[in-house]
């Protein structure tokens, strides 16, 4: 149901407000409480709204094929993802298998305005949870 919404929908208010009506979007905080994590930084901005999802541990994948209002869930640790996250306009990131970010990592997303997250799940049922919850579609565009 979402995700052939998403492939076709070209203009991006009439998309926000379609994944809305068919309740695919949903709070970086509502995120973050479903995969029973916890927030590192910006949890502040937790109403933030996501409308699809990316689990991947290689941010070559990340920046060849994730598209635009994603939540990010990933189990590497280092400052390359928050770099990663800039480069792409990623505004949350969810570390996985109990990762946790460096009071660096923390500072970098801090003043790139990106939220940091974790969960002790592994990535595969961080990624089935969401999409239990209605986050369905997709993080990446098509091959």
């Amino acid at each position: 149901m979402s995700i052939g919404a998403n492939r076709y929908c070209t203009n991006r208010r009439f998309c926000v407000i379609l994944a809305k009506k068919m309740g695919v979007v949903m709070t970086v905080a509502e995120a973050v409480s479903i995969v029973e994590g916890q927030f590192f930084s910006g949890e502040d901005k937790g109403d933030l709204e996501v409308a699809s999802a990316c689990g991947s541990d290689l941010m070559s994948d990340v920046m060849a094929f994730v598209k635009d209002r994603v939540l990010l869930l990933t189990g590497l640790v280092n400052p390359q993802v928050i770099r990663t996250a800039t480069l792409l306009d990623i505004h949350a990131i969810i570390f996985v298998r109990g990762k946790v970010p460096s009071r660096d990592m923390i500072e970098m997303a801090e003043e790139a305005d990106i939220i940091l997250g974790g969960t002790k799940l592994p990535l595969f049922l961080s990624c089935g949870k969401l999409y239990e919850a209605g986050l369905r579609t997709g993080g990446t565009r098509e091959i």
